[in-house]
């Protein structure tokens, strides 16, 4: 009888652990698969090593975590089909430029605004509000937007991460202008302007309510 129970409750243990599941790759249709790989590498996504002989090309957006993927047989899907793919930046308008220095003509500018979407960048480049799409040479859809700060839950609180360099440049840029309002506000020098500045990124991640 002992024995039962505990098989039983060792059973509901193991069903109630959440194991990982991280999204590593997202296929792709294409035409021409180094047509598609020349379009990649002047974003300057990375190419990633695949096996010799295998016919696969894998790219991975700066910064990101999953990678997109493509080769003969891998889909049946029609090449351009992919419409819903997103990429996430914490700037825009340096997107923008890149893919502007790169050839990449933007096919949609747009930005949430009070009426609805509204052409253009949102005008205070408030987090969540900014979009701009373009598509590779097959026609598959990137949308571009704008993020920030995340809404509550979205991150976990506990972990404050950067892709880059220039990610973690931009954040501090945030946070200095942030502080330079703080400081009117007080009408004194923060000489722990750092400590200030360290509590604004973290909850500005995580969706936390960042320091006044």
């Amino acid at each position: 009888m002992s024995t039962q129970v505990e098989t039983e409750s060792a059973a509901e243990h193991a069903s109630s652990r959440t194991v990982d599941m991280k999204l590593e790759v997202v296929v792709i249709p294409v035409s021409d698969g180094e047509r598609a790989a020349s379009f990649y590498r002047s974003l300057g996504w990375r190419q990633d090593v695949t096996p010799p002989g295998s016919g696969v090309y894998q790219f991975t957006p700066p910064g990101s975590g999953c990678s997109v993927q493509w080769g003969k047989g891998w889909t049946t899907a029609a090449p351009g089909s992919a419409q819903g793919l997103w990429l996430i930046v914490s700037d825009i308008q340096a997107a923008l430029d890149q893919l502007a220095a790169a050839g990449v003509v933007v096919d949609e500018l747009f930005h949430l605004g009070a009426t609805g979407r509204e052409t253009g960048l949102d005008p205070q480049r408030g987090t969540y509000r900014s979009f701009a799409a373009f598509h590779d040479p097959d026609g598959n859809r990137w949308l571009m937007q704008e993020i920030t700060s995340r809404l509550p839950g979205r991150l976990d609180a506990g972990a404050t991460t950067f892709a880059n360099a220039a990610d973690l440049a931009t954040a501090m840029r945030r946070a200095e202008a942030a502080h330079g309002e703080h400081e009117k506000r007080t009408g004194v020098r923060d000489a722990n302007w750092s400590d200030w500045y360290a509590e604004y990124m973290v909850a500005e991640q995580s969706g936390a309510k960042p320091p006044v």
